[in-house]
């Protein structure tokens, strides 16, 4: 069975970093072409992908509320895909969760489409909070 958990979440300064992991267990990331994502939704909002990485090429996808802020990387030897967020804002705090999708949603993210539903496999979740 598939599963995927995050970790890493926590209270911030404003300004601040953190560093998300997702680690996969029934699923290798060594294995295959996929994409991993990162997902947050806050109390009252909508969920909104983040961030992916394709196994294929590494090529990456981010929202443009992290552009610049964000990097999302993966550790195939650890099974372990990372989220690492600088410059926090208050904006930021949401709930973070990583999943799997098919290699498209790296081409409809940068289009400006809507991906959440392609993916599956949804951790937990993470709660970031952000002080100001």
């Amino acid at each position: 069975q598939v599963q995927f958990v995050e970790s890493g979440g926590g209270l911030v300064q404003s300004g601040g970093s953190l560093r998300l992991s997702c680690a996969a267990s029934g699923f290798s990331y060594d294995y295959g072409y996929y994409v991993v994502g990162w997902f947050r939704q806050a109390p009252g909002k909508e969920r909104e992908g983040i961030s992916c990485i394709s196994s294929r090429d590494d090529s990456t996808y981010y929202a443009d509320s992290v552009q610049g802020r964000f990097t999302i990387s993966r550790d195939n030897a650890r099974n372990m895909v990372y989220l690492q967020m600088n410059n926090l804002k208050p904006e930021d705090p949401a709930v973070y969760y990583c999943a799997t999708g098919p290699l498209i949603v790296i081409d409809y993210g940068r289009r400006g489409r809507p991906i959440g539903d392609l993916f599956r496999h949804w951790g937990q979740g993470t709660q970031i909070t952000v002080a100001s």
